[in-house]
């Protein structure tokens, strides 16, 4: 990964901690299942075996891709945040266009990493997301809907978690 990568302090400190799991717990359980399956005997027809060995490549690909990631990561700095434009790491109050004001909608801009829908976490690569970036309060929006049809939205608020 070349480009880097902008998290929440919450996420960044998740990968973290699930790195430092695997390197540690994942890779003691991993070590034993291992020694367990080898007590079986004839590894060449010991399914426990087998399994422990997938677990380990798996896990090792999984310590390796948390690396690579926290190798580019970044927490974002709360404090260093302007609420002027849209950016990574803001909440935006929004009103889709033809919707009464009752049902505007919030969304907190995020990296591809911490996607979450049902906490209207979005991306800030996604159509919606990428129309929002770099817009200020009061600007108007718009994008393509994944059915292809435009949608066009207002920014009525932006602000700090």
């Amino acid at each position: 990964m070349d480009k880097k990568i902008p998290l929440t302090q919450k996420k960044f400190d998740e990968l973290t901690a699930r790195l430092q799991e695997c390197k540690t717990t994942g890779k003691m359980e991993v070590a034993q299942a291992l020694k367990t399956a080898k007590e079986f005997g004839d590894l060449s027809e010991n399914a426990e075996y087998t399994a422990a060995k997938d677990a380990q490549q798996k896990l090792e690909i999984e310590i390796a891709r948390l690396e690579e990631i926290l190798s580019c990561a970044y927490p974002i700095d709360p404090s260093s945040l302007s609420t002027k434009t849209v950016g990574i790491g803001l909440r935006v109050k929004v009103l889709f266009d033809g919707d009464p004001e009752d049902l505007a909608e919030e969304y907190t801009i995020v990296n591809s990493l911490e996607v979450n829908t049902s906490e209207n976490k979005i991306s800030d690569e996604s159509p919606l997301g990428n129309a929002l970036m770099g817009k200020a309060k009061g600007e108007s929006a718009s994008f393509k809907s994944p059915n292809g049809r435009t949608v066009s939205l207002k920014i009525l608020d932006i602000y700090k978690d």
